[in-house]
């Protein structure tokens, strides 16, 4: 395994987690831009754009693009988060070269009026069909009501008011504004001819012409309350809450995972005894998500609406009782030996691999293989755990909750 690093003279960087032993390559053009990067009337634009790309370029239709990647056997989408936004393919290495070729390509699309109109149906049907699934928005209103004016508030798809205003010329504008080579990182994965790679970069994307971009990032301030949401037709009730977490550039962020893994893991952990083995709740979990500033503790809570007011006030006595008297080593070390079974798990495949890579480059301009993961993980300690816990309560929370029941914060 070996890690390998490039800059083009536009500024475009090249990174590669080289493995001889692999038998796929994963290849991906990671842009430091997503929803954060907006305006109140631009909401929604960068995930607008992903769409765009695949919708054609000046030497491909939409047709040939998805047809190629076909032809190929191809396994490739894109992604935009509120952070970055990221064109990916994993294929053969044989096709390594026409893989760059067409992913270099759609990252020039041809942002055509026509396509433009029609796409943007495509995108308010999909902020239609999130709104009728649980939970019903609840997630996107916590995040707004935590956030406030911060740009971290602003939902990755947009509203259907803001996509319905978005002009094309407005995309264009922030194409320009964004999609900067200086901002634009090619990451790569598995079976990689790195010097090769960058001769096939250079040919493609070595013409761009670079421009001045950035991100302001600012520390969210918090806003903890209570609000609830009716919703008569849903058959269960459920909660949403944000807290306070360490951001991208903390080192406590390792410790913070663990808390979750403890707290909130899927099995095994105390939200999973005290609300899903019991069957109280049919689900309740506790993520750890990390952004350039300042990250969030997620609490995702369902259960029958009868006992939606009992089960926040054990969803809140578990996390009082954690900050108060702390974890345990025995907990400490089975979250250990879970987070380093993931990791490993993870990276046994080039994909995997490529979005690792590629989401501690753009957060942080840093590479971490496995080994690197693992020692990060084994270093974090009891204390650290704990010291987390108290630093960044999970009791002073951001609370949504969504249902039939119709009901005050629990006392």
């Amino acid at each position: 395994m070996e890690f390998r690093q490039a800059k083009l003279d536009n500024g475009l960087e090249i990174v590669a987690e080289c493995n001889p032993d692999a038998r796929v390559t994963a290849l991906g053009f990671f842009v430091k831009t997503g929803s954060r990067d907006e305006t109140p009337e631009l909401a929604g634009v960068s995930h607008f754009l992903e769409h765009m790309a695949f919708k054609g370029t000046a030497k491909r239709s939409a047709e040939q693009v998805n047809r190629e990647f076909d032809a190929m056997g191809a396994e490739n989408n894109a992604f935009t988060s509120k952070e970055t936004t990221a064109y990916w393919a994993s294929v053969l290495p044989d096709y390594t070269e026409p893989t760059v070729d067409i992913l270099a390509d759609i990252m020039r699309p041809a942002l055509r009026s026509e396509d433009f109109e029609t796409e943007k149906q495509v995108i308010i049907e999909e902020i239609k069909m999130y709104e009728d699934q649980p939970p019903f928005g609840a997630d996107e209103k916590c995040e707004e009501l935590h956030f406030g004016q911060h740009p971290l508030a602003y939902n990755v798809l947009g509203s259907v008011n803001s996509i319905q205003q978005l002009r094309v010329e407005q995309m264009r504008e922030y194409f320009e504004n964004r999609y900067s080579p200086n901002n634009i990182t090619l990451v790569a994965a598995g079976q990689v001819d790195f010097d090769r790679l960058v001769e096939m970069t250079d040919a493609r994307c070595g013409n761009w012409s670079p421009f001045e971009t950035s991100r302001h990032v600012v520390t969210p301030p918090r806003h903890p309350g209570f609000h609830r949401l009716q919703k008569e037709t849903s058959a269960q009730q459920y909660t949403v809450q944000l807290s306070d977490a360490p951001g991208a550039e903390n080192e406590e962020r390792f410790a913070a995972d663990l808390v979750s893994t403890i707290l909130g893991d899927s099995s095994g952990s105390r939200l999973y005894w005290k609300l899903i083995d019991s069957g109280e709740a049919e689900h309740a979990g506790l993520y750890f998500v990390e952004y350039q500033g300042g990250g969030i503790f997620w609490t995702m809570l369902s259960c029958d609406p009868e006992k939606a007011t009992d089960n926040l006030r054990l969803l809140r006595s578990t996390y009082e009782e954690a900050e108060q008297d702390g974890l345990t080593e025995i907990e400490h070390a089975q979250a250990k030996s879970k987070t380093k079974a993931r990791l490993v798990l993870a990276g046994e495949r080039s994909r995997r691999r490529l979005f690792a890579v590629g989401s501690h480059w753009i957060a942080r301009e840093t590479y971490f293989n496995v080994r690197q993961e693992l020692d990060q993980v084994d270093a974090v300690t009891l204390d650290d755990i704990n010291h987390v816990l108290r630093k960044y309560p999970l009791t002073q929370a951001t609370t949504v909750t969504i249902g039939p029941v119709a009901f005050n914060e629990p006392e």
